[in-house]
Parts: structure tokens; sequence; C-alpha cells
């Protein structure tokens, strides 16, 4: 095993543990903190708010991520992060509103930098010729903290219908736990092949200001604008599963009693969906890549529509509300949702992994500026996903996602097809560009455009 590979595997390991506590506190937050509400009337915390504050702060700090991760590198910007979101999971062990509002905030500093630093870390840690498959195995390894949080959440919550105290201090502490673990495996990330070198030029020759105005200028480019519709389109998607459609399961009571431990059921299918996609489009590499990377966002956008339609037959239009009796379209069925969960899981994994190749295939040197770009970009939608949520019914916010997913998928395949159009006009005979992960920039004017 090269040594790039194996700090991937360690990035995996370190971000599985770290999100097996908080996407499991992300799907349960709504359904528990109902609870603390039933059991202290004066907590006025909503899920939804906290998630909004999150992903709104979020947005905002990643434009300070890559000058930070210029000074740090992204190794220490990876640790930094981790421990945010100990702590907000931490926070937990002793309700209060001002205190959940505030650590949302500290997460959301922290999910910047994190993520602007595992960007940049998987960059220099693949070639143009391992990219796709080291974004396909983080992912998949990423995403199989959606199983071990959510299995131990389906127990606990087992014949519940409140959740009540003990029960929410032995799930937070166990997560908490989750959390350190993965914390010990990112300090032992070590430099990857290209790292000596090119965190050498960072300090010595960009800098934090550098690294503002580098994020600036590429935001302005034609392929970034075109990518940012995709990007924008993964927020409001990820903030729909990742907070919403779960405890929405979870509220239906024409689900059956067992309605409550459905929302552990459905991370554990939105996880099995993530981990089977990241591994059939990245574990395999070019196989998967060989037609272009836009085959592949098609039939995301696809199956996404296609669990968006069963979700509006399947729910009632104020389930994302609170508990409801409410009729849906189709008398609620449990293994519908749960298929629902599984569609929604593979269909984000299809986004996010080309979008992690097309990224690090197309900006290599400037992995720090695209990534957080990238994050930018996705958590300002999850923000403001989040904060309709509070207010839209069900349907609608289906619709929402209907239309932006359609956009951001044509404007992802107008930068594939663009890019492979113009590598093929370069190099015409013994072309190597049918694999789209030799795909270079093509103006020094305009770098990575």
């Amino acid at each position: 095993m090269d040594r790039g590979f194996l700090n991937v595997i360690l990035l995996g390991f370190g971000f599985m543990f770290v999100f097996t506590a908080f996407q499991t506190m992300g799907n349960i937050e709504q359904t528990v903190l109902d609870s603390i509400h039933a059991d202290d009337p004066s907590f006025t915390g909503k899920g939804y708010t906290s998630l909004a504050v999150i992903y709104a702060v979020f947005a905002v700090c990643n434009w300070a991520a890559p000058s930070i991760i210029s000074v740090i590198g992204p190794r220490a910007a990876i640790c930094l992060g981790a421990v945010t979101y100990g702590f907000f999971i931490a926070t937990f062990l002793y309700p209060s509103t001002w205190l959940l509002y505030a650590s949302s905030a500290v997460i959301g500093f922290g999910a910047a930098v994190i993520w602007t630093g595992q960007g940049s870390y998987l960059t220099l840690n693949s070639t143009k010729e391992t990219i796709s498959r080291n974004s396909g195995v983080f992912w998949a390894m990423l995403q199989c903290s959606m199983f071990f949080g959510n299995i131990f959440v389906t127990f606990m919550f087992q014949g519940k219908t409140h959740i009540d105290e003990p029960t929410r201090r032995l799930v937070f502490s166990v997560l908490l736990g989750v959390a350190a673990l993965g914390f010990v495996f990112v300090l032992l990330l070590r430099p990857a092949v290209q790292t000596v070198e090119m965190e050498k030029r960072d300090k010595s020759t960009t800098g934090p200001m550098y690294a503002l105005k580098r994020a600036g200028h590429l935001s302005l480019t034609k392929n970034m604008a075109l990518l940012s519709v995709t990007f924008f389109y993964t927020g409001l998607e990820l903030s729909f599963f990742s907070g919403v459609y779960s405890p929405s399961i979870g509220f239906t009571k024409q689900m059956g009693e067992n309605a409550k431990q459905l929302v552990g059921l459905s991370g554990i299918f939105i996880g099995l969906g993530e981990v089977i996609g990241g591994a059939l489009f990245g574990l395999l590499g070019r196989r998967t890549t060989r037609s272009g990377r836009d085959p592949i966002v098609i039939m995301g956008f696809l199956i996404h529509a296609a669990s968006f339609f069963l979700i509006f037959l399947n729910l009632p239009n104020n389930a994302n509300l609170g508990d409801t009796s409410d009729d849906a379209y189709i008398t609620s069925n449990q293994y519908v949702a749960l298929l629902c969960s599984f569609l929604l899981g593979f269909g984000d994994s299809c986004f996010n992994t080309q979008i992690f190749s097309i990224l690090g295939g197309l900006y290599p040197e400037d992995s720090a500026p695209v990534f957080a770009l990238f994050k930018f970009t996705q958590s300002v939608s999850a923000a403001i996903s989040f904060f309709y949520s509070t207010l839209l019914g069900l349907y609608v916010q289906l619709g929402i996602l209907v239309v932006s997913g359609t956009v951001g998928t044509v404007t992802f395949c107008l930068v594939e097809w663009s890019e492979r159009y113009n590598k093929k006009s370069e190099s015409p005979i013994n072309s190597e560009s049918s694999d789209p992960d030799n795909i270079s920039p093509r103006t020094p004017a305009l770098p990575h455009d």
C-alpha cells in the first residue's frame, strides 16, 4: 500500500468516527430536543434552527478557511475541527437553549476548517490517476458513520414514544466517546508524498491573504460559477436527508407505534446507500468513469427524483413540523420510507464522489480554495434549507429539490462536457482524454477554469 493511500485510509477512519457522532446527532436532534422540551418547558431550542446556525456560520467561515490552512496546514486544521465536533456533542449533556446555539456556531467554524482541510489533504495524497479511487474510498468510509450510530440509536429508542433523560444521557455520552476516538485517528495523520513541498510553498510564497484572494478569483471563473449551482443543490439535499426526512418519518403516527425507532433505521439505510455508491464509483475507479462523470451525476439525479416522488406519496405535508396523524396520498408505509432513505443516500454519493473527483482533477494546485468554495456554497444552501424547514411544508420542499436538482445536474454536465471537448481538441491523437481523471486546466491566464 502506497503512502498516499494509507493516509487516505487513516483520514477515512478519523472522519468515520467523528461523523458517526455528529451525523447521528443531526439525525436525531429534532426528535431529542422535542423530548427535552417536554421534560423542561424552559428549554426552547429547535433542532432545525441549530442546524441552520451551523451551516450559516460554516458558510461564512469557509472564506477564512483557506487562509487558516495556509498558516497551520491541513492536518492541524482537521484536528482543530474535530475538537469542535466533540464540544458540540458534549453540550447536549447539559441542555441549555443559549448553549445549543453557541455550540452550533462553534461547530460551524470547525466544519469549515475540517472540510477544507480534508479536501486539501485528500488532494495532496492523490494524483490525477488516483483521485477518483481515493475520493470513493474516503466517501465510503465516511458514510459508514451512518451505520454505527444509528444502529445504536435504533436499539436505544426501541419502543419509546418519548426519549427520557437517562436514555438521552447514555446516547450523548457514547457519541462523545466515539468522537474522541475519531480525534485519535486524525492525530495519526502523516505528511503525504506531496505535502512537504506544497506546504512549504504555501507558507513561503503564498500566505493567508493570497489564499483568500485566490478563492475570490476562482469563484469568478466560468467553470466554478457553473459548478456552484451543483454545489447549491447538494446543500439542499444534504439538509433534507440529514435533518428533515428522518425526523419526518418519526413524526408520522401512521407509521405505527415504532415510528421513533424508524428515525435511526432511516439513517442506517441512508448510510447503506452512501457506502454502496462510494464503493461503486470510487473503488472501481476508472471503470465507472470511463464514459465520464456526467452519467453518474445524471443517474444520481434520476434516483433522487424517484425518491422525492415516493416521499410525496408516502408522507403527509406537515410531517416535518411535528407529530401528525394526517393521511398521506397513500397509506404511509415503513418499507417505502426506508427505500426512500436508501435512494437519498445512493443519489447523494453519486453527486459527491463526482464533485470530489472533478475538483481534485481540475484544481490540484488550488485544493484548499476550491474545496472551501464548494463547502461555502453547499453550506449556504443547507442553512437556507434548515431555516425554511421550520416554515414550509414537506411538499414545497420537495418541489424546491426537484427544480434545483434539475438545474444543478445540467450545469455539472456542461462543465464535464466542456472540459472533455477541450482536452480532445488539445490532444486529438493518442489522447488519454477519455479518462476524465486526466483532465487538466487549459489556460495559464485563468488557471483551472
